[in-house]
């Protein structure tokens, strides 16, 4: 997995992140049927190809490098990847 979206975004569901993904690897979106009842978006482990655009649009700080993920946050890792049954 490259790039993990954590806590921040709990509630926030800002779809800048979204519009950035060039693979369409971050669920759910606005005119997804689960987006309102989604507590955050979630990125696609598979999917992801560590192109770190969605990074910069974030506007809460919510997308990390697996690498950078705070300790704190470490399960948002698991909870990304189970979002798509991985």
């Amino acid at each position: 997995m490259a790039y993990v979206i954590a806590e921040p975004c709990i509630g926030t569901k800002d779809t800048a992140c979204v519009d950035a993904c060039p693979v369409d690897c971050i669920h759910p979106r606005k005119d997804e049927a689960e987006f309102e009842a989604a507590e955050m978006l979630y990125i696609d482990p598979v999917e992801c190809i560590d192109c770190g655009a969605c990074v910069p649009v974030c506007p809460v700080s919510a997308i990390f490098a697996i690498d950078d993920l705070p300790e704190k946050w470490a399960f948002f890792a698991q909870k990304n990847a189970e979002h798509y049954g991985r």
